[in-house]
């Protein structure tokens, strides 16, 4: 069973600049909460127990939102603000632990994932990067079929989505026989990082959305630097297909780039027009708009 998750939060964000200078771009809100709430909560809905936070020295925020604040209920509970009090209270289920460990310098992707090795152990865990909100609207998560299926197989799962042709050339594309069915995976054959447009091998982007084997950090520490001078967790996997398989699963939801401002906008209007308190003024300010 899949009971860990790593959240790489180390990033500086600078696609998110001015913001993220003073603010993690995890912690920019998303309606009424930050946008790494809804990455923890699709991790914990589809059965994980331990986040492990791989952060910085200056992303003390995200550990301290998922910590207790005594000061703050206990304001709360004196004037009588039950609700708000359970909100607060009930970000985590009682059951989910989080760790967090240093990453002392961003050599990234790769890098992150060996940073929380110790806390891993022998088990096989998911990645989430939690500047993309994945939306599903039925009841079972991509995330979950994704473990279901590692469960079913024992083969490494990478969460893919189509992209329009032309917009290839900016994303890391899976080479498959075929493409899969959405909510199924396939043996995939590698990817290819920002192909050429007309290059490609398939549609099929990676997501951001990892099930992966305790194998892989051996794998990790003996992959060199690559695109970046970075240790990359796509060389590592290419490394990990030429023993096992690996495949791509096929999201059937929606995905926002959160790390990027038209992405983040996206995701307040879609997550805006479904808020159960706040979704029917929202669209009656989007009809005033008029736009």
């Amino acid at each position: 069973m899949i009971k860990k998750a790593i959240f790489p939060v180390a990033g500086l964000g600078t696609r998110f600049l001015p913001a993220s200078k003073s603010i993690p771009k995890e912690m920019v809100t998303v309606v009424d909460r930050p946008a790494i709430e809804y990455v923890v909560k699709e991790a914990v809905a589809a059965g994980i127990e331990q986040i492990i936070l791989v952060t910085h020295s200056s992303k003390a925020s995200i550990e301290n939102y998922f910590d207790r604040n005594f000061e703050l209920e206990t304001i709360l509970e004196n004037k009588k603000k039950f609700d708000l009090l359970t909100e607060i209270t009930e970000i985590l289920p009682k059951h989910v632990s989080v760790v967090s460990v240093r990453q002392p310098q961003p050599l990234g992707l790769g890098h992150a994932v060996l940073c929380a090795k110790a806390v891993i152990g022998d088990e096989p865990f998911a990645v989430l990067l939690p500047d993309v909100l994945v939306k599903n609207n039925d009841q079972e998560s991509d995330l979950a079929l994704m473990i279901d299926h590692y469960n079913q197989t024992q083969a490494s799962q990478i969460m893919v989505e189509a992209v329009p042709d032309h917009l290839v050339d900016q994303y890391g594309i899976v080479d498959v026989a075929q493409s899969p069915s959405e909510g199924e995976s396939v043996v995939m054959r590698g990817i290819v990082e920002k192909p050429v447009i007309g290059t490609a091998p398939s549609n099929l982007s990676v997501v951001g959305r990892y099930i992966l084997p305790a194998k892989i950090m051996q794998l990790l520490e003996e992959t060199p630097r690559g695109a970046g001078n970075e240790i990359q967790l796509t060389d590592a996997i290419a490394t990990l297909q030429k023993s096992e398989k690996v495949e791509a699963y096929r999201m059937k939801g929606q995905t926002f780039d959160c790390g990027s401002k038209i992405g983040y906008l996206k995701a307040v209007l879609h997550y805006g027009i479904q808020h159960p308190q706040l979704g029917g003024q929202f669209k009656q300010l989007i009809k005033e708009l008029n736009l």
